[in-house]
């Protein structure tokens, strides 16, 4: 018994380990493996692959699985509601396309990327959403889930459902302030979307999730660029995300696979 790495309660002879209850209960791999995959993600400002960090640690072959569990952990939980000045956008991602049509732009209709939402506040935290459109109904639910009441402006360029979005989420028309980027307006005064478009979370985001091709987990990535982003001025990060990882539910294979 004293060779095993186990504890014994001592009214129910129950035996246990310090992993039990935690994501490590079950794991095949060792914990170092799992700390240095997590320091990895962790301190990888524009996001590492599975590949990525099998070719710096080496052995394990399952890293994808673990990384999707690492990605679980850093899931926000009841976020608190962003206020201030926010800047709102909206990119597609996924890859270049050719134009059956010739040149110019692919119709949103006949394009196979997907739409992601992002909030940003201004010197603050980030949101992104993985929609299934960009039209003013989904606009107007990630408004009302995310942005507090108490916000005193809300800043987009001049995607046509935004107008909508704002008034079906009970934005006053004076909190809404554009900009005109169909015009090659990016800055009027201090009305500018900068924070969330290329180069600071967009372009980031974009190249990662290409890089990654696995469009059906898009939530869990973008779920991870904004875990990094607002901690990106932490300097306890890795710790605190190892107390995330104890402390949070264990992503079984079975339904990461299913998704």
């Amino acid at each position: 018994m004293y060779d095993r790495k186990v504890f014994d309660c001592d009214s129910c002879r129950y035996q246990f380990s310090v992993l039990a209850g935690t994501i490590f209960q079950d794991t095949k791999l060792p914990l170092p493996t799992w700390f240095a995959a997590t320091y990895l993600m962790c301190e990888s400002r524009k996001g590492v692959s599975a590949n990525q960090i099998k070719r710096m640690i080496g052995g394990a072959t399952n890293l994808l699985y673990l990384c999707h569990r690492i990605r679980a952990a850093m899931k926000e939980v009841n976020p608190q509601p962003l206020d201030g000045t926010l800047e709102m956008d909206e990119t597609w991602v996924g890859g270049r396309e050719k134009n059956p049509h010739g040149a110019g732009r692919i119709p949103y209709s006949e394009s196979k990327k997907v739409p992601v939402i992002g909030i940003k506040q201004r010197g603050g935290e980030l949101r992104f959403f993985h929609a299934e459109d960009a039209k003013s109904g989904t606009l107007a639910k990630y408004i009302r889930e995310n942005v507090s009441g108490d916000a005193d402006v809300i800043m987009t360029d001049d995607w046509g459902a935004d107008p909508g979005a704002m008034r079906k989420a009970g934005v006053s028309p004076a909190k809404h302030k554009t900009v005109n980027h169909s015009a090659k307006v990016y800055v009027d005064g201090d009305i500018t979307t900068n924070g969330i478009d290329p180069p600071l979370a967009f372009s980031s985001a974009d190249r990662w999730i290409v890089a990654q091709t696995l469009c059906k987990h898009l939530e869990a990535y973008l779920d991870e660029m904004t875990f990094r982003f607002n901690n990106r001025n932490n300097p306890y990060l890795f710790r605190d995300t190892m107390q995330k990882l104890i402390e949070a539910p264990v992503l079984e294979y079975k339904n990461l696979i299913a998704a």
